[in-house]
């Protein structure tokens, strides 16, 4: 439905309409608690497009707003950025499928200059789609998502409501500021409630393929549809004082980067073959490979190992999340703040920030 919708927006003339902007200020209350740091990600394709020639439109042009000249992946896993155009330059980031750039130089020997997130840099022309086909490949692809534009933290609650009687009764879970949720419904309006219009959201989890579903307040976040980007070599760093085996179980993780995510997948095998694995299927066959005999699904594996704070967090420790106690998702911390995981069907493993929703539970299955 949000691609169709997407797709509709952006044809109009000679078959691109364009939507005015869906974008909301930053409110006071609906979120409490500390915020925390957040990097943003993906690239927007805003539903407006701005400054754009309507001369120049033609059956064979598609603008997709937010880019002059877009470029998305070709891979199956990740297309490497590196700081020289040549097999030999430094690795400065990596782009996951279909995730999006600007292209700043055309192909230049086998070559094109690109710009995806913070990451500028020489990728393989062949690993790259340009130009109508690109353009036309956005609108299949982008996501329709919800981005939290306030302080503090965002409540998701389970019903498009906010109780009389104790206002967080309903609160399935809390979203860090900046943090991207997947949208299902853009609007879902109540009558007779002091907040009457509400946005229907997809949380990360493995109790269904469509993962927890819950509603946030809409005048707290702007809407958009957006690709993914590359990420940092930084943000893939493990940050100090990690053991060879807590790094080879991170760096085997980073591995599947961009890797399927299918719901009730599991097994090493599958995940190899890029079939697709859930949240715990991933995790599962990670510490396998190492040895380690982790159970089926997210709440059986926070069972396992030592309960730590947040604070002591190490890379290779297990971060849950949920709703209050109940735990339905499951990442492995990377450092730096970061966890890799498997995410949903839009992402696939993909790397976010650890507190970008409330953790439940972390867990230390390596004793070292």
């Amino acid at each position: 439905m949000d691609n169709k919708h997407l797709k509709f927006s952006l044809m109009c003339i000679t078959g691109v309409l364009l939507l005015s902007t869906i974008s909301t200020p930053a409110m006071a209350t609906e979120h409490a608690v500390a915020g925390f740091t957040y990097d943003k990600t993906g690239i927007e394709i805003s539903p407006a497009a701005e400054n754009i020639d309507i001369a120049t439109l033609s059956s064979d042009y598609t603008p997709i707003p937010g880019f002059n000249n877009i470029g998305i992946a070709d891979v199956e896993t990740n297309l490497l950025i590196r700081k020289e155009a040549s097999e030999s330059g430094a690795i400065l980031g990596k782009m996951p499928k279909n995730s999006g750039c600007e292209i700043l130089e055309t192909d230049n020997n086998g070559w094109t200059k690109v710009k995806s997130g913070k990451v500028t840099g020489y990728v393989k022309s062949e690993y790259l789609i340009i130009g109508q086909e690109a353009s036309k490949l956005a609108l299949e692809i982008a996501s329709h998502i919800a981005v939290f534009n306030g302080d503090g933290n965002l409540r998701v609650r389970k019903d498009p409501s906010i109780p009389n009687d104790d206002e967080n009764s309903n609160v399935i879970d809390s979203i860090a500021p900046g943090e991207e949720i997947l949208v299902l419904d853009p609007l879902v309006v109540t009558y007779g409630e002091k907040i009457n219009k509400w946005v229907k959201v997809s949380l990360d989890g493995d109790d269904s393929e469509t993962g927890s579903v819950g509603y946030v307040a809409k005048e707290y976040v702007d809407l958009s549809y957006k690709l993914a980007q590359a990420h940092t070599m930084e943000e893939l760093q493990l940050g100090p004082g990690v053991s060879s085996r807590r790094a080879n179980i991170v760096n085997y993780a980073k591995k599947y980067l961009g890797y399927r995510y299918v719901w009730g997948g599991s097994g090493i095998d599958r995940l190899r073959d890029n079939r697709g694995v859930d949240c715990s299927g991933f995790t599962q066959a990670i510490f396998a490979k190492y040895g380690y005999n982790l159970p089926r699904t997210s709440r059986e594996q926070a069972n396992r190992g030592t309960s730590i704070k947040s604070s002591q967090l190490k890379a290779g420790d297990l971060v849950f999340y949920g709703s209050k106690s109940y735990i339905n998702h499951v990442a492995i911390y990377i450092g730096n703040g970061k966890i890799i995981h498997a995410s949903n069907k839009r992402d696939g493993v993909k790397i976010s920030n650890v507190f970008y929703r409330t953790p439940v539970k972390c867990v230390r299955i390596i004793n070292d």
